[in-house]
């Protein structure tokens, strides 16, 4: 996924880090390649999208973003972030051998 960075505002900082993950742990997530696909519950209003990966604690975690183009840079806006559950970190695991 080619980006040119994230996009923090007091509208996301305290939605992302309020399940523990730091912004730096957030925008790691997208440093190794993480499984992007839809958010089955997309608002109409903008696409949403999922990742999941490990952060650099090396703990799985799910991101929850949008992509915005604002003053010509195309940037992910993370909208939630959580590590993951132990039966969701089974599945990823499961899923990456």
């Amino acid at each position: 996924m080619l980006v040119d960075g994230f996009d923090w505002d007091a509208g996301n900082i305290g939605k992302c880090q309020a399940h523990g993950m730091s912004i730096a742990e957030i925008e790691s997530v997208f440093a190794d390649a993480p499984l992007v696909g839809p958010d089955p519950f997309d608002p109409l209003a903008e696409r949403r999208w999922r990742a999941i990966g490990r952060a650099t604690s090396g703990r799985p975690a799910f991101v929850v973003f949008t992509l915005r183009l604002l003053e010509g840079a195309r940037l992910i806006r993370p909208i939630s972030a959580r590590y993951m559950h132990a039966k969701e970190a089974r599945r990823y695991e499961q899923g990456q051998t």
